[in-house]
């Protein structure tokens, strides 16, 4: 290991479980292909569900007359909020196993809920893309899989749902497979799993089933408590912005009297006392003192740790600033090139539209300066004519913004390279950006 390839931190730092690794993770499907009922066997399966509630399923499902417990119900009560007018952009779930922790966001597949698709795979570390056995790939699974890449989530599963209803047919599976191979050729994904599953039965899903001899490959939850995500951490650069300075000015404790940290999330690298860092955009340097966290000192700090930063010197810092490494900064710039998906209607983005860029714990005002394409997520096909985006649309612009940002491309650094637009009178989000390359 040389001295510029940090050491990867373990992922469960702490007592016992407390500090498990968490692996957050999206699903996507159309509305017949079992994304609820997977979502329930995943609940059902590794018991994160109340005897009661287990109860009040299989009630409803003998009333029904349903030949088995329907497992979907258990996602019900969040559809009849939607049906009620609740806004719920992404519907969370969370569920244990003794080796990792999961949060699961139910995202919406429609193409008229692409900002929810967003919103909820933006901080996924991967995704699942269901697809019914019987129906093959359609225009909605090719749409999900270039929206995961778009976001780059590391991890992709196709999860080749309804398996039963094929008689679990292994030329059913190699046929999808493949075609959805020659079309992930034309994508970026880094890591691609297939895996043959009924949601209804429980096939693959758990355990391994005796119904699919003829996979020799993970079920799906062996698959989501063991696949490494430690190492899609970025570990190289140090990013650091800084969102709240820490005085405690009326403390009577004299050890505090004169504590000046710096809080934060770590958005990359990582960090040790005795570092030097450099404080953006002054561009003074610096030495690590101390790093505090709730439960008091830490002797390194990676991502997504909260800490706090106390330095040798006394710099002038604020929210909104940033420290790196001397010798590897983020860009530092008011001209920024992103590809940003709109997700308001009735006021479109256009050429000229003023907003607010909120990057990192960075606020600043900012124009619209061009809109280099629309991009059709089902096709790929830019469209360079286009005059706007409207509604769940993507596409390139350029920004113009009053403040630099400290930025790092969203390929290479999604908290650093992601950024939200928001409207300046009514503060609400109307869309999210990803800083391209160039």
């Amino acid at each position: 290991m040389t001295a510029d390839q940090p050491e990867v931190p373990p992922a469960d730092v702490g007592d016992g479980n407390r500090h498990m690794d968490i692996l957050r993770l999206a699903t996507a499907g159309s509305v017949d292909d079992g994304k609820s009922t997977l979502i329930g066997r995943l609940l059902f399966d590794s018991k994160a569900i109340f005897e009661d509630q287990l109860a009040a399923v299989e009630r409803t499902s003998r009333e029904r007359g349903e030949e088995f417990t329907n497992l979907a119900l258990l996602t019900d009560g969040l559809r009849a909020e939607r049906e009620q007018g609740i806004t719920i952009d992404v519907a969370y779930r969370y569920f244990a196993t003794p080796r990792r922790k999961f949060i699961i966001a139910d995202t919406p597949g429609h193409i008229q809920y692409t900002r929810n698709m967003v919103t909820g795979a933006s901080t996924a570390d991967l995704a699942i893309v269901l697809v019914d056995a019987r129906n093959g790939l359609t225009e909605q699974s090719r749409r999900h899989a270039f929206l995961t890449t778009l976001l780059r989530v590391p991890h992709l599963v196709l999860a080749i749902n309804k398996m039963d209803l094929v008689d679990y047919n292994s030329e059913v599976f190699d046929q999808i497979a493949e075609e959805f191979t020659a079309f992930a050729a034309k994508l970026e994904i880094s890591d691609l799993t297939f895996i043959p599953i009924s949601a209804l039965h429980g096939d693959n899903v758990v355990q391994r089933s005796v119904n699919t001899p003829w996979y020799d490959g993970p079920s799906l939850l062996h698959h989501l408590e063991h696949v490494h995500i430690a190492s899609d951490r970025n570990l190289i650069d140090v990013r650091f912005p800084v969102q709240y300075v820490i005085r405690p000015h009326q403390a009577t404790d004299p050890e505090l009297h004169d504590y000046r940290g710096y809080a934060g999330q770590v958005a990359g690298g990582v960090l040790k006392p005795g570092d030097e860092i450099m404080h953006l955009p002054s561009g003074l340097t610096t030495t690590i003192r101390r790093i505090d966290t709730a439960r008091g000192p830490v002797s390194q700090a990676f991502p997504p740790m909260s800490v706090t930063l106390l330095l040798e010197d006394d710099l002038d810092v604020s929210r909104g600033d940033m420290f790196c490494r001397p010798h590897n900064r983020p860009s530092c710039t008011q001209d920024i090139e992103a590809m940003v998906c709109w997700m308001v209607d009735g006021r479109p983005l256009s050429p000229g539209s003023r907003l607010l860029v909120k990057h990192t714990t960075r606020t600043a005002k900012a124009i619209v300066r061009d809109l280099h394409y629309r991009l059709d997520v089902n096709t790929l096909h830019r469209d360079e004519a286009a005059t706007h985006l409207g509604l769940n649309e993507i596409g390139r612009v350029s920004l113009r913004v009053t403040q630099p940002l400290f930025s790092d491309p969203y390929s290479r650094n999604r908290l650093t390279g992601g950024l939200i637009l928001i409207d300046e009178a009514t503060s609400a989000t109307v869309g999210a950006g990803m800083i391209t390359d160039n």
